[in-house]
């Protein structure tokens, strides 16, 4: 066995910065659309607010059911070849979208961007490029890019629909596309050999064990509910700051301002949900500040007030985004990252199309006020659901590179030695990958212990 240095190679570094830059700069993409479709469609024929709901979500439909099998392509095929397609498809439904004069139009043009499911190949591609001892940060920088081009989009977005119009929010992300082919191909190192990596692929015999596990679906659950309700709403909040008295071009500093004390509002609370193991107390907490700023939206009025609410929901949407992710990663099982991190991002994405097919349907029967009243509902019945979560272990990952193949009662003597150190709570060895995966309690882990058993195996080897 053999332990490797944490600190970055120069290869890892650039394919680290160019994955994470590709990721954000396709998700600034998506993202964009999201504060200014609703209140620029009017120029779009057959627009109604249904249809606009459906072209804001159905990107997500084409993820859900692209995103597996375009992983699974990318390891017959090889990663860069199938990342440049997704990308390529992006380009075409941006035009598509930005060329379109009906809602029909823009709804093709989503859709045929969100075919470009390349995320599950991205993330493939950056643990093909990545050390087992790096392998979580690097995963945690792409994470960060999420998070930061989102509150990039949300300001971005209203400012070019301003001043250029709606089709020139879909010109630039078909730029920003055409941009990431050129980082792929040159900021990004050559792919080396393909492998199945857990941490980030599905295996597919671990899927039903994911799906029964209580704690794992409750936190699908919370994906799938937190973007339903950000595509619902936002069928209706461009129009609530109209009716405020802020104008269209004022947008994107509005957004500017709310993202910006969101992010301080939630950096203590993740703070305490990780440092003094509070995850499950303060994901109840974001999940009851939505339901409070949904309830606001339905009925106050006044500039203030309504500020005051989008400034709650983006505390608790922040801190959820930030919690969910390590909540899973603490309860997947040894070697099952991968597998529970892939139906994760599948409920996100259908959380994402419903949320607007539904948000438009409720503004077209029932007007703007339902969809918070509607949205604060399910929020509601989501908290009583994590309500009765267990509280998530403080376990950590822990990825052990083997230097043989362990076969039969070696191999169950191995798991024993590794089960046997104090802190290691689950263990599973992979022969073909010559990987042990470990979840362990750092606070009680036998660092030296461990440390013997790596080094006693890799003189036996």
């Amino acid at each position: 066995m053999r332990k490797v240095s944490g600190l970055l190679l120069a290869t890892e570094r650039r394919a680290i910065t160019g994955l994470a830059s590709l990721y954000a700069a396709r998700m600034l993409g998506l993202f964009m659309v999201l504060p200014v479709l609703a209140l620029y469609a009017d120029d779009l024929v057959g627009a109604t607010p249904l249809m606009v709901g459906l072209a804001l979500g159905v990107y997500g439909l084409t993820q859900a059911i692209l995103q597996i099998p375009f992983g699974v392509l990318s390891d017959r095929l090889g990663r860069k070849p199938v990342i440049a397609g997704g990308l390529l498809l992006f380009v075409v439904g941006s035009v598509v979208a930005a060329s379109a004069e009906s809602i029909q139009g823009v709804i093709l043009g989503r859709a045929l961007q969100g075919s470009g499911a390349v995320a599950a190949a991205i993330m493939a591609l950056l643990a093909d490029q990545t050390r087992e001892q790096v392998r979580t940060a690097a995963m945690a920088t792409i994470g960060l890019s999420i998070g930061v081009a989102f509150a990039v989009a949300m300001v971005l977005g209203p400012w070019l629909a301003a001043t250029f119009g709606l089709a020139a929010v879909f010109w630039f992300t078909a730029l920003l596309a055409a941009l990431g082919l050129v980082v792929l191909w040159k900021l990004v190192p050559p792919a080396p050999r393909r492998m199945r990596h857990r941490d980030v692929g599905i295996d597919r015999q671990q899927v039903t064990t994911i799906l029964t596990r209580s704690d794992l679906w409750r936190l699908d659950l919370s994906i799938f509910a937190l973007h339903l309700v950000l595509m619902a709403i936002f069928l209706a909040v461009p129009f609530r700051l109209v009716e405020v008295g802020i104008g269209a071009e004022r947008h994107g500093v509005t957004y500017l301002g709310v993202m910006a004390l969101a992010f301080i509002g939630m950096v203590p609370l993740v703070v305490i949900a990780e440092k003094r193991q509070r995850m499950k107390g303060m994901s109840l907490l974001a999940i009851a500040l939505m339901a409070a700023s949904l309830g606001g939206l339905a009925g106050l009025d006044g500039i203030w007030a309504l500020f005051a609410c989008l400034l709650l929901f983006f505390i608790g949407f922040n801190l959820l985004e930030a919690m969910l992710p390590s909540m899973l990663s603490k309860l997947a099982p040894a070697g099952a990252k991968g597998t529970a991190m892939g139906i994760y991002s599948t409920s996100q994405f259908l959380g994402a199309f419903l949320g607007g097919v539904m948000g438009g349907f409720i503004v077209q029967q029932w007007g703007l006020g339902a969809v918070f009243i509607v949205s604060a509902v399910v929020v509601g019945g989501w908290w009583l659901v994590m309500l009765g979560m267990p509280t998530p272990p403080h376990l950590s990952s822990e990825v052990v590179a083997l230097d043989e193949e362990h076969q039969g009662d070696a191999l169950e003597a191995l798991m024993a030695n590794f089960a046997d150190v104090a802190g290691v709570e689950d263990v599973l060895v992979v022969p073909e990958e010559r990987l042990a995966y470990l979840k362990v309690d750092r606070r009680h882990l036998d660092e030296e212990a461990l440390g013997r058993l790596i080094r006693s195996r890799r003189h036996e080897g």
